[in-house]
């Protein structure tokens, strides 16, 4: 019963971790955005959704770990969730590293006085924002598939 809860959890916080940042991703490309409107914009979603993608990501990350200790006996599903959960951690380091250091500064801009470097900051943040939607989206990838390939075994074994 522990493992379904914990195969159920994972699929749902990988969904909506990808999910958010496949929105995000295809919703608000700011490549056509005026200057007022971008900042506007991305400092609302940084100050609106940091916490909980933060959360989601490093929740999402142990409990794959988890998920994967649990199976551990199955090596093709242990080793598709510590792939996932590579991809997961993958995603807290490229936030750390690099959308975290742009986000801090762009949430100090002013309309009126934004930097000369202004566009080459949004699209290096979009840039790493789109390699980690792509990581995120191959974790819940890898997940569903653990978890439908396990249940899927368990009911022929039946």
């Amino acid at each position: 019963m522990t493992l379904k809860f914990i195969r159920f959890v994972n699929i749902i916080l990988a969904a909506l971790l990808a999910g958010t940042s496949f929105g995000i991703w295809v919703g608000l490309n700011p490549d056509n955005y005026s200057p007022s409107t971008y900042l506007e914009q991305q400092q609302q979603l940084v100050l609106s959704l940091n916490t909980l993608m933060v959360s989601l990501v490093i929740t999402a990350t142990i409990v794959t770990i988890i998920s994967a200790f649990l199976q551990r006996e199955n090596k093709t599903t242990f080793v598709t969730l510590i792939i996932a959960s590579a991809f997961f951690a993958a995603c807290i380091f490229i936030s750390r590293f690099g959308n975290l250091p742009i986000q801090t500064e762009m949430l100090n801009w002013k309309i009126d006085t934004l930097p000369d470097n202004w566009t080459s900051l949004r699209n290096e943040w979009w840039r790493l924002h789109i390699i980690r939607t792509v990581a995120e989206l191959f974790a819940l990838a890898l997940v569903a598939w653990s978890t439908s390939k396990t249940a899927l075994n368990s009911s022929y074994e039946k």
